[in-house]
């Protein structure tokens, strides 16, 4: 078995996690395949007994790793999405941020996520992306996110003005901020800061999310994810942000822009003793209430 650890920055408080998580891994008789940015981090501050193995490119990963494991918080794991693409590569996410919805693995339970998942006591939560694309090439081939694509305003003098339709037929024209088309798993991110709803994994919608609309009878909506979206910003604006993930782009009016369901999914590591709800308590601290 052959694994990769993918990271992008990392404190020095943390690197002692990096070494529990190859000591753990050594024990178990696995491969390690280090991501090169990672390793420059870490490699003179961890013990490794087997010989370095590094990937820079998604290429160098594809059909030859079982597993990849995101090193950091949620924006970590949403970045290896460049990384997994279409290969079905399951990931799971060791979280050193701080709310960690997707990197559900705490500090204290690395140990033992890694025992579990080298028995293979684990399930595959396969959650869907959200493809882009308009009239003008603006994402090249990974125009696919897993929380969301955004819409934002350039200037923080002006108002967005988006038409919003859904399979064709009008929904809104938005006057706001901007505007999030929202999957499930990103119903827990920016969409949810905007007052939208929490979506469960699998429910096959997605959830459009007004950010600061001045239509205050407007709120968002859920749709089903295999309606087609098109959005056209129209007004005197001519120049706004389109964010895919992590990822934006500045673009002008002239474009117009269709969201869909991508064909393919990500598939995410859910141990044996985790569960959707659970992860909801505890990181929205539900059950913090002395009648509980």
């Amino acid at each position: 078995m052959q694994i990769a650890l993918f990271g992008k920055s990392l404190s020095e408080e943390n690197i002692q996690y990096v070494q529990q998580i190859i000591k753990s891994l050594e024990v178990n008789n696995v491969n390690i395949i280090f991501y090169e940015q990672l390793y420059k981090i870490v490699k003179d501050k961890v013990v490794l007994k087997q010989q370095v193995r590094l990937f820079t490119t998604h290429e160098e990963i594809r059909n030859t790793v079982s597993y990849l494991f995101s090193i950091g918080g949620d924006g970590t794991l949403l970045d290896t999405i460049s990384y997994i693409r279409d290969s079905g590569i399951p990931v799971l996410g060791i979280n050193l941020g701080r709310m960690g919805f997707l990197s559900s693995i705490s500090k204290e339970r690395i140990d033992t996520a890694i025992n579990q998942l080298v028995k293979q006591k684990y399930k595959l939560d396969k959650r869907t992306l959200i493809n882009i694309k308009a009239s003008e090439d603006i994402f090249g081939d990974l125009n696919y996110a897993l929380n969301e694509v955004s819409f934002y305003r350039k200037s923080p003098l002006t108002l967005l003005k988006i038409q919003a339709f859904v399979d064709e037929n009008f929904v809104n024209s938005y006057w706001a901020d901007g505007l999030i088309i929202s999957t499930p798993t990103g119903s827990t991110a920016y969409s949810l800061s905007n007052g939208g709803p929490i979506i469960l994994p699998g429910s096959q919608n997605f959830v459009i999310t007004p950010i600061a609309t001045h239509n205050l009878t407007v709120r968002p909506i859920v749709i089903p994810d295999s309606s087609k979206i098109r959005i056209k910003v129209v007004g005197r604006v001519k120049e706004f942000y389109v964010n895919l993930d992590s990822r934006s782009v500045q673009v002008n009016s002239s474009l117009e822009f269709f969201i869909k369901k991508e064909e393919f999914k990500i598939n995410l590591l859910q141990l044996e003793d985790e569960s959707y709800f659970r992860t909801i308590r505890e990181k929205l601290m539900w059950g913090l209430d002395i009648r509980n």
